[in-house]
């Protein structure tokens, strides 16, 4: 699984849960890797830009049904599961899942002990 991949997906799932310490450290961790500011500040808005691969961007849509389960009261849509089943194989979509499970926990933690960025836990 390619790590900025994974780096997108935390960054995405922590801008939709409010969560600031998490959004300000993925940020930071994907500029030390080397990725573009242009890809770091429009994760917002990936829809609407031509910065992400396709694999990207059906792991960022994952991501997004995944982390946004109250909103619809449904799980992921066949249709974003199809699209990411056409990148990533059984054992990468495991991971993916996983991925946004634990960084979804870990914004609960830290937006709910109201941890501040940069500040640690």
């Amino acid at each position: 699984m390619p790590h900025a991949t994974i780096g997108f997906m935390k960054l995405r799932a922590s801008q939709i849960n409010g969560c600031a310490f998490c959004v300000d450290m993925h940020n930071r961790e994907l500029k030390k890797d080397g990725e573009s500011d242009e890809r770091i500040w429009s994760v917002a808005a990936w829809r609407e830009t031509t910065f992400y691969t396709p694999a990207e961007r059906a792991a960022l849509a994952l991501t997004e049904e995944a982390t946004r389960l109250a909103d619809h009261g449904k799980g992921v849509s066949d249709e974003v599961w199809q699209e990411a089943a056409e990148h990533y194989d059984d054992k990468q979509l495991a991971s993916l899942v996983v991925a946004v499970a634990m960084i979804n926990a870990w914004n609960r933690l830290a937006v709910t002990t109201r941890a501040v960025p940069g500040g640690g836990v």
